[in-house]
């Protein structure tokens, strides 16, 4: 654990800009656009929102799940040099699934503190529409036994499968309905309460701050997408209570009541004390804590009870002390199960809107948490506290904290 007398390790790191495209729907508007363009697309708009020069940045991680782009094994570094950055800039490509968005924040924060970087572009990015269908490469390479032939693999599905836990994400949602008594009126009373608050979010203007209009080009010429693709604020409990379950015949979770396949991307910019003073930034807020945990892989949706739990020892805080929560919505069972075990004020958590409404770009997720709190801080003046969450596949949480400058 971290020494109190070590200066360097407890610095003030600030977040500096936050910016996220809109998250396309599932082979709508975005689907063209690889991960790749989808990072450069935030990361170029935060740049600009925080007057922070390319040349100053030092270092560059994005987090991506389903490595979907071409170049994908190259993706923070084409993001980097695609956005401006020093060819000397070191880049980090992250995969930690679900979490990704939040784990480049942590790791651009831990450079800060080591003193590898004074300014980190922390990004997250996903195209879900262009996840591919593969085949064996031993088989395509070398051959297949007679009569037996070459089978497609779906990347999607298979990245929404434990195969360690031999659990779909959808049934871990369900082992929680059981074990924390959730209902399936529970889950689409919330589903629809997803929609419509992300419906009042968006005539109210909330999204704006940090949403990148992006550009794309038609058939009819040049279209700007700057609104989210997936929300559907009209929906209502009695068009979704007739859906039928998809993991269990008795069960809760539907696909109204689970989160959007969509694609996206988000970037957040942090710099240390000396940098906003030495470049004159405006924070939008400081980063006071980040964590990550291990949880039961097959409950894997409560990852952020414990995740929540320790950031806030960590920052000195308890729950009450938070204004705002987010909570990543994997599935309304997982949240519902996530809120009552924390017992979380629904009055001041997710209040906009989460990923069922909003989707799910696995790699960008965490990436929009962080990026919508940075920018309420400004919007909301009675907002001192804010955390950030979501559930890991496999059996994890992440959580950040953030507080007012």
């Amino acid at each position: 654990f971290l020494s109190p007398q070590n200066t360097l390790l407890y610095m003030s790191i600030f977040i500096v800009a936050a910016k996220r495209t809109p998250f396309g729907s599932f082979g709508g508007s975005l689907k063209a656009l690889t991960s790749t363009d989808l990072c450069v697309e935030s990361t170029k708009a935060a740049l600009a929102q925080g007057s922070v020069s390319a040349s100053q940045v030092d270092s560059v991680f994005v987090g991506n799940v389903i490595q979907s782009s071409p170049d994908a094994a190259y993706l923070a570094r084409h993001v980097g040099l695609r956005s401006g950055v020093p060819v000397s800039t070191q880049a980090l490509t992250i995969n930690r699934l679900c979490g990704s968005g939040f784990e480049t924040v942590a790791q651009g924060a831990q450079a800060i503190q080591l003193g590898l970087s004074a300014v980190s572009v922390c990004g997250g990015a996903e195209n879900m529409s262009a996840a591919p269908f593969t085949v064996d490469g031993n088989a395509a390479r070398w051959g297949v036994a007679l009569g037996k032939g070459m089978s497609m693999n779906d990347s999607l599905w298979s990245g929404l499968t434990d195969s360690y836990a031999g659990t779909p994400m959808g049934v871990t949602a369900e082992n929680l309905a059981k074990k924390h008594g959730i209902t399936r009126s529970e889950c689409d009373e919330f589903a629809v309460r997803s929609q419509r608050l992300w419906g009042e979010a968006k005539a109210a203007g909330n999204f704006d701050a940090e949403i990148a209009p992006v550009e794309i080009k038609t058939r009819k010429g040049t279209k700007v997408v700057d609104t989210d693709e997936h929300p559907k604020p009209s929906t209502t409990v009695e068009s979704i209570s007739g859906l039928r379950p998809v993991f269990d015949k008795e069960g809760v979770v539907t696909a109204a009541g689970a989160s959007g396949i969509c694609d996206g991307a988000g970037t957040i910019i942090l710099a240390s004390e000396s940098a906003v003073a030495e470049h004159g930034y405006k924070p939008l807020c400081k980063l006071t804590a980040w964590t990550s945990v291990g949880c039961e892989p097959t409950e894997m949706g409560i990852g952020p009870v414990p995740a929540i739990r320790k950031a806030l020892d960590m920052a000195g805080k308890t729950i009450d002390d938070v204004d705002r929560f987010e909570i990543n919505e994997a599935f309304a069972a997982q949240f519902l199960s996530c809120a009552k075990e924390l017992g979380l004020d629904m009055d001041k958590t997710n209040v906009n809107g989460g990923a069922i409404s909003l989707g799910h770009p696995l790699g960008a997720s965490g990436s929009r948490i962080v990026a919508h709190l940075a920018n309420e801080f400004e919007r909301n003046e009675g907002m001192n506290t804010a955390v950030g969450s979501a559930c890991i596949g496999g059996g994890q949480g992440i959580a950040v904290v953030l507080e007012r400058c």
